[in-house]
């Protein structure tokens, strides 16, 4: 067993990754009583029409619907958006059993979201206390407790800073004179290379290429069974193509369950940090 404690990081995108779909489309969505292909297709016409980011559309059109057609964006509200999200099998009871594991080789474990959802959704499903932290798209409200303005927008390209501040300890989003400070690789809190980073699509590429360069690991999850759909490629598809083109180490459909293949990867990983942080301690 090893005798030098490690740290590992594991990363999660949320929709496609941990749940099925996306999280708007649950509850909020059909609140609006619109369908969500009328919903996106809104959004997307919205941004492309004004030359914004998507995401920037998604969340100003999630104010203005909601004040139009009179459903409550508050805090709460929000939060109890998140509370019917299902999860693909096995997720539940996922982050205890692979802690455990890792503390069986002397391994600290924490779990992370980064995602372009919505951090209040993500902060009223019933997973949300195995996460150290989530850095998710979110709103700032008003004395009323009502959304009122974007206050952290995480779209698929700045998603990879959430790896650097996980990488330097600055657990939130708003810090950035540690971000940009000089911190010698041996002085990280976590290393890039004991991180795992896992997600489901395209929108995960630039976190996926960063943690490789890195020498850290990259799993690219699919649903079983799923079929293209909206133009978009069915998802194993999609994973066979991110790990055809060297941006994932690995694929595995999202099962979660103990002995499934998702499980014995991460173990693997696991196992393989924990020995070579072993050996690192033996040198000299």
């Amino acid at each position: 067993m090893p005798n030098t404690k490690a740290n590992i990081a594991i990363c999660y995108d949320f929709d496609g990754t941990l749940a099925p779909g996306n999280m708007q489309e649950r509850t909020f969505i059909p609140k609006l009583k619109m369908e969500k292909k009328e919903f996106w297709d809104m959004i997307n016409d919205f941004a492309k029409e004004r030359d914004m980011d998507e995401l920037l559309s998604y969340m100003l059109h999630t104010i203005t619907l909601a004040k139009e057609r009179n459903v409550s964006i508050s805090r709460e509200d929000m939060i109890g958006y998140g509370k019917d999200i299902q999860f693909f099998k096995g997720v539940p009871e996922w982050f205890e059993r692979i802690t455990a594991f890792g503390k069986s080789f002397n391994v600290d474990i924490e779990h992370f979201i980064i995602s372009s959802g919505l951090r209040e959704m993500i902060e009223g499903t019933s997973i949300a206390h195995n996460f150290r932290h989530i850095f998710a798209s979110g709103f700032i409200y008003d004395e009323n407790n009502e959304a009122l303005w974007p206050g952290t927008a995480v779209n698929y390209t700045n998603k990879t800073q959430y790896l650097f501040r996980i990488n330097k300890g600055i657990i939130n989003s708003y810090e950035n004179k540690d971000m940009n400070r000089h911190i010698p690789s041996d002085e990280r809190v976590v290393p890039f290379s004991n991180m795992i980073y896992i997600g489901d699509g395209e929108t995960d590429v630039p976190c996926m290429k960063l943690i490789k360069s890195q020498n850290g690991y990259a799993i690219a999850v699919y649903e079983e069974g799923k079929g293209p759909e909206d133009g978009k490629p069915a998802p194993k598809t999609t994973a066979t193509e991110l790990v055809t083109l060297n941006r994932a180490d690995y694929m595995a459909a999202t099962d979660y369950s103990e002995g499934a293949k998702l499980d014995k990867i991460v173990k693997g990983i696991i196992e393989k940090i924990a020995v070579e942080t072993d050996l690192k301690s033996l040198k000299g």
